[in-house]
């Protein structure tokens, strides 16, 4: 099966940063450190928005497979970071590490890490490592 989603983005009124919109309502700002091309730090640069997107589509997958496997879970955090590198840079690295309690943690990672979307699809362009971080 295939789906599609999609994010919109248009010019936020006097700026240059741009206002991401998904077909449910959702939103997000895209823009530039202030001073850099006529950014004003309103919002993620594109770096930014790959960690926050593989951070976030972690803390789902987290929640999805200790819903799927019934185990009782918390989750208390997640980062995630992307390395850069090169000229123009590119992502050449990410991490990801979670703090998540319970008796079925460390089963519950492992199915969200083999299940993640988003990790799953970038790992075909750089290595991504995961941790399991203290409480």
């Amino acid at each position: 099966m295939s789906r599609k989603i999609s994010v919109s983005y248009s010019a936020i009124s006097e700026t240059q940063a741009g206002l991401g919109r998904s077909a449910c309502g959702q939103v997000v700002i895209a823009d530039r450190p202030p001073g850099s091309a006529g950014g004003s730090g309103l919002g993620f640069n594109g770096a930014e928005l790959l960690a926050a997107s593989l951070g976030g589509c972690f803390w789902n997958d987290l929640h999805y497979a200790a819903h799927a496997l019934s185990a009782k879970v918390r989750v208390h955090r997640v980062q995630a970071s992307v390395d850069l590198a090169g000229e123009p840079p590119r992502v050449v690295r990410a991490h990801v590490a979670a703090c998540v309690t319970g008796e079925a943690a460390a089963q519950v990672l492992e199915a969200a890490r083999e299940g993640s979307t988003i990790a799953n699809s970038l790992m075909a362009s750089f290595p991504i490592s995961f941790e399991r971080l203290p409480d």
